[in-house]
């Protein structure tokens, strides 16, 4: 459970002979998971819902270069995306198209190599997939990832090509997720060096991730679940299966080749009081393509204790470290992560 933002997704320990494959073991893990299904009286909501496909509210930065009004108006526009969808999408956002062609590439080469070899040659507890907290069928999420804290993204042995390529990827994402939540800190007249001051390079984390595809309708390639942090940025293909929850429904992202989508994080809807809101999201699985992803977490120390910024607090005081505490406990006991609930007075 060292996944600080989709807390369910960690590595499950197999003594299984998979020298020749690049698969993780999901079938054999997971069959009686798998087969119990088959008699099973869950409600697969997941299968049988109509999701509708909806474009995020598309938010353009080069408006922050231009005179006050364009930037203001694009301020605005952050803000009002977060408050009302939790979801938005950026263009002009300062990352090169080098940078993210690289980084899709050289990760899916990364997912190719045998399952031994991703077990063995990133730093001990990187490789992470399945689920093997899941009680039921749609607790198991059907993924392999790679989650790099951003001070061993140096130090990662075979993988060079990729460690320069995700070094210059986290760099400047870092400095877009800096301005985003300094922008969403500004608009609540708060004191916006908050987040350079507690979210330093030691303490947020790149995550790989690669959806297989998967035979069985009924599994997803992630679960339903929030952020356990203050933004995500994410860098996607063009394959789909994000979806979110608007009004209570929930809508299939539409791609944008040109975007990257941010979401706010629980400690943000915390630290927010409200305002912000940290969204439930998931994503669905492709019998046929496999999809991939590169998100960035803007994450603070452990010791950050985060506390509603105005009053009456809807939340108590508490670190992160207890959050996330809180989060494992949850997962463990129950099988899917409660959050913020937990915490609000």
């Amino acid at each position: 459970m060292a996944d600080h933002s989709k807390n369910f997704l960690v590595f499950p320990c197999q003594n299984i002979n998979m020298e020749s494959t690049a698969e993780p073991p999901f079938e054999e893990t997971y069959k009686a998971l798998i087969d119990s299904n088959k008699s099973s009286t869950v409600d697969m909501t997941l299968t049988t819902e109509i999701v509708e496909e909806c474009e995020l509210p598309l938010i353009d930065l080069s408006m922050l270069g231009l005179g006050e009004s364009e930037r203001e108006k694009c301020k605005a526009e952050i803000a009002k995306a977060s408050q009302e969808w939790g979801f938005f999408q950026v263009v002009n956002h300062g990352i090169s198209d080098e940078i993210l062609v690289k980084m899709t590439s050289e990760q899916a080469d990364v997912f190719k190599k045998s399952f031994h070899e991703k077990e063995m040659c990133f730093p001990a507890g990187t490789y992470r997939w399945g689920t093997p907290s899941a009680t039921c069928l749609p607790q198991l999420s059907w993924s392999e990832a790679f989650h790099v804290p951003l001070i061993d993204i140096s130090g990662l042995g075979d993988f060079t090509s990729i460690s320069t390529t995700m070094e210059q990827f986290a760099t400047t994402v870092s400095e877009l997720a800096q301005k985003l939540a300094e922008i969403l800190a500004e608009k609540l007249g708060h004191k916006p060096t908050f987040f350079i001051e507690n979210c330093v390079p030691s303490t947020c984390y790149l995550r790989m991730n690669r959806y297989p595809p998967c035979p069985i309708h009924e599994i997803s390639g992630l679960m339903p679940h929030t952020d356990s942090d203050f933004l995500t940025i994410l860098h996607q293909d063009q394959i789909g299966g994000l979806q979110l929850v608007k009004d209570g429904k929930w809508f299939a992202v539409k791609p944008n080749p040109k975007a990257l989508i941010i979401n706010i994080g629980d400690l943000f809807q915390a630290w927010s009081n409200d305002v912000y809101k940290s969204v439930e999201h998931r994503v669905v699985t492709n019998k046929l393509e496999e999809r991939f992803s590169t998100a960035y977490f803007l994450c603070p120390s452990y010791e950050t204790r985060i506390q509603s910024c105005m009053e009456p607090s809807v939340y108590k005081q508490f670190s992160f470290r207890e959050f996330r505490q809180q989060v494992q406990h949850d997962v463990k006991k129950l099988g899917y992560k409660v959050g913020l609930p937990r915490f609000i007075i």
